[in-house]
């Protein structure tokens, strides 16, 4: 690797870092839950962390637990993991122009894309001094390792003490309430977050809490397609 290569990745990771710092904190304290989950179910520090790098799923690894501790149903698994990943078809396509020109990288890119990384990346612009590949590829990269060492933390942890999980799975739930909430201090993403609740609402109305991400996807893309002139 040159120099000015190790320059420009340098100074990547010095302006992409600041915009992890909250997805670090919840990473590792999500991350950390998701690890004692895993001890308290019998698996210890190498599949929890094994896991985390494989699937890197977040909310569908905390599902996961689930089918791993009970018979094996290979469609019940994939309907489930359709069901909880839909929404990441629809980063990949907001996306597109974002990861455009970035070659081999994009490969990475479309890995480690999970929601809190597609909150920032598809949010921030990467100032004209930095090399966009290597900016969006330390978002990603670090929010990945942020999981990882997160997991590792909560396996060695569970591992030593014993304590009621109950409700532990919740952090996840509550790190996309602060995001959302971040997102629509904006005035620009307000529109978006008011269509993103009402259709979640009518999801669950009418499919019900089990089945609701996949017509809440639709509504809001049908939404955002019917009125994206005006939107």
């Amino acid at each position: 690797m040159t120099a000015s290569k190790q320059k420009e990745i340098k100074k990547a990771v010095l302006m992409a870092f600041p915009h992890t710092i909250p997805v670090l904190t919840g990473y590792l304290i999500l991350g950390m839950a998701y690890g004692i989950l895993m001890q308290t179910k019998g698996y210890g520090a190498f599949w929890s962390v094994l896991m985390s790098l494989v699937a890197y799923g977040g909310s569908m690894q905390f599902a996961a637990i689930a089918l791993l501790t009970s018979v094996f149903n290979p469609l019940q698994a994939f309907l489930l993991s359709l069901m909880v990943n839909a929404r990441h078809l629809f980063y990949g396509i907001s996306m597109l122009d974002k990861y455009k020109g970035l070659g081999k990288a994009r490969a990475i890119l479309i890995f480690m894309l999970s929601d809190e990384t597609f909150s920032i990346s598809s949010s921030v612009a990467p100032p004209q001094e930095v090399n966009r590949k290597y900016f969006f590829l330390t978002i990603s990269v670090l929010d990945y390792l942020y999981w990882a060492v997160g997991t590792f933390l909560g396996s060695v942890i569970g591992g030593f003490i014993t304590f009621n999980t109950a409700g532990l799975d919740f952090v996840l739930t509550a790190l996309f309430v602060v995001l959302f909430l971040e997102q629509t201090k904006q005035k620009e993403n307000q529109t978006a977050g008011v269509i993103g609740l009402l259709a979640a609402i009518v999801g669950r109305l009418m499919f019900g809490a089990e089945n609701m991400v996949i017509p809440s996807m639709v509504i809001i893309l049908l939404v955002l397609l019917l009125g994206r002139k005006k939107i």
